[in-house]
């Protein structure tokens, strides 16, 4: 598998697929072109040996017509694209950079259905983005299969319920980079109207909407900001909380992913109380290790904290079904075999 694209191959959803495609006995080989447009050129003047398919990983829409050229001329090479985001959704409807209907989001939405079509296959993280992908950038079905993004299972491993002493408060974490999908400020306003048993609502990483948060946050004191970790010591800091916040933003592609720290935090064996979504399969709607709650609803999220940290002898439970749902759903096994099935019948 060639790996083609300038990416971080450390990143969480590259991670776990490299790991993954290993797994099932490929090889995979990095090609990083210096200008994107122009990577077939590169990989000509390079001699690029002939894969058995090309891999070009998420968020990489600027490299597929490169790759999709040079593939052709090797006679057909399959093209795999895991976009994991569309950058139409990106900027009208995530970040409302543009405005829908408008000239400047039209030609966005023009240019990134050019660039889905070269793929003979694209990867989507939840049946709902599958769907976005058919519906909106007009990629056809045959073509699209589902893959979720899973979790690092060498760092992210099931660990005993913190020891708490009598009346201490619950740690409550929520961790992230503060964009609009995550809906920080709703868990701000949550921790304003709460009330229940005393909860530490923790939020730790660096983001465009952290500064609004802390100005908003200044005479809570319950409220914690944490600094960004390295990646590596993340395990360690959701095995130290009692529940983790997923994400509250109202913005529809909010709805249809699993954001990583959903699956970090049940791999590492934590409940976690995030937005209604469908994206989720069934066995996650149904069990006791999830709370849900309506997007950008305070009060809800405030509530099902409440909930949960009045009964903190069930929280050892939680834990417990929070790793027998990632167990079922999505660990390794989960994902690698969609992931075969993403792979058959290419070529």
């Amino acid at each position: 598998m060639l790996w083609w694209g300038r990416s971080d191959p450390d990143y969480s959803r590259n991670g776990v697929l490299r790991q993954h495609l290993r797994a099932l006995g490929w090889a995979v080989t990095d090609f990083s072109p210096a200008v994107s447009p122009l990577g077939d050129l590169e990989a000509a003047l390079r001699r690029l040996p002939r894969p058995d398919a090309v891999w070009v990983p998420c968020f990489r829409q600027r490299d597929l017509l490169a790759a999709r050229r040079w593939c052709d001329r090797q006679g057909g090479v399959p093209l795999v694209f895991d976009p994991l985001i569309s950058a139409y959704d990106k900027q009208v409807w995530e970040r409302s950079k543009l405005k829908d209907g408008d000239r400047s989001a039209e030609r966005l939405l023009v240019w990134e259905r050019a660039r889905f079509a070269r793929a003979d296959r694209v990867i989507a993280d939840t049946a709902s983005h599958a769907a976005f992908f058919a519906e909106t950038l007009e990629v056809a079905r045959e073509k699209l299969r589902v893959v979720y993004v899973g979790a690092d299972e060498t760092l992210f491993r099931p660990a005993a319920a913190p020891a708490r002493a009598a009346g201490a408060p619950v740690d409550a974490l929520f961790y992230g980079s503060f964009i609009p999908l995550h809906g920080a400020r709703t868990i701000i306003e949550a921790a304003r109207v709460y009330q229940g048993p005393p909860v530490r609502w923790s939020l730790l990483g660096d983001g465009p909407s952290k500064p609004e948060c802390q100005r908003a946050a200044r005479a809570l004191p319950h409220v914690v900001f944490e600094a960004r970790l390295p990646y590596a010591a993340l395990p360690a800091r959701i095995q130290r909380a009692d529940i983790l916040l997923g994400v509250f933003g109202a913005t529809q592609k909010a709805g249809r992913v699993i954001p990583n720290k959903v699956f970090q935090a049940l791999a590492s064996g934590r409940p976690v109380v995030t937005r209604v979504s469908e994206a989720y399969p069934a066995a996650a709607r149904e069990s006791e290790a999830v709370a849900w709650v309506p997007a950008g609803d305070p009060r809800a999220l405030a509530d099902a904290v409440a909930a949960w940290a009045s009964e903190p002898a069930r929280l050892a439970t939680r834990s417990q079904s929070a790793r027998d749902l990632y167990e079922a759903c999505f660990a390794a096994p989960v994902i690698r075999a969609q992931l075969a099935a993403a792979l058959d019948g290419l070529g």
